[in-house]
């Protein structure tokens, strides 16, 4: 499997360490924000070397892979035809302070990623690089095999496009870890067993099986059987 061209819509701190990491990795990596692509250039030169500034047009219309590193709330705002048949990686986290407190984003019922999957319905939403802080994302890659090589968790319900995920996380300096279904991107979000966590991939594993231990994780197992 070769290496993708991806096109990051959000060009805040998440994304222009992914931007950094991606160009670095020989990826053709496009980034964009609401503003201008002008308005974006200086901070991508320095943060970002190797990733080119676009609009947001131009990486809906020419891009494959869309890695949305934009606030939650802002998604629908989307032209989600756009997107269809393109692999979407979900990294985006609810915060207050952004999305405001008017609106439910996840439960146990529906989780955050699963609403997205939902809004981007001809798309394969992938939840990725969203538990682990930006810095940790811009400090902590790593070549594979390293030993203290920190692990990313991924999240799907598509099969390939895991495959393609994982592939892109190790690529950029992570140990994928598969956690299943879309569902289970409940853990790593605002308040989960594994959000904020930067750890190897020994290490993550344990969170995890602390997550399912809890009564939140008996009762997300209980949904999905």
């Amino acid at each position: 499997m070769g290496k993708s061209r991806i096109g990051i819509l959000g060009a805040g701190k998440l994304g222009l360490a992914l931007a950094k990491l991606g160009a670095e990795a020989g990826y053709e990596v496009w980034i964009a924000s609401r503003k201008p692509a002008e308005k974006n250039a200086l901070a991508v030169e320095i943060l970002a070397p190797g990733a080119k500034v676009k609009n947001v047009s131009d990486i809906l219309t020419e891009m494959p892979v869309i890695l949305l590193a934009i606030p939650l709330s802002n998604y629908p705002s989307l032209p989600k035809e756009q997107l269809a048949g393109k692999l979407v990686i979900d990294a985006m986290n609810y915060w207050w302070e952004v999305d405001g407190t008017s609106k439910t984003y996840s439960t146990v019922e529906e989780t955050s990623s699963e609403r997205v999957q939902k809004y981007f319905d001809q798309s394969r939403v992938i939840k990725a690089f969203n538990h682990m802080g930006y810095h940790d994302v811009q400090d902590e890659a790593r070549p594979a095999g390293s030993p203290d090589r920190k692990a990313m968790a991924i999240a799907g319900n598509d099969p390939e496009s895991m495959s393609q995920t994982a592939k892109i996380v190790d690529d950029f300096g992570f140990d994928p870890v598969v956690i299943g279904r879309l569902a289970n991107g409940l853990m790593l979000e605002p308040g989960g067993e594994l959000f904020g966590a930067s750890e190897t991939k020994t290490n993550l594993n344990h969170l995890i099986e602390t997550f399912y231990q809890s009564a939140q994780g008996k009762q997300l197992l209980e949904r999905q059987n």
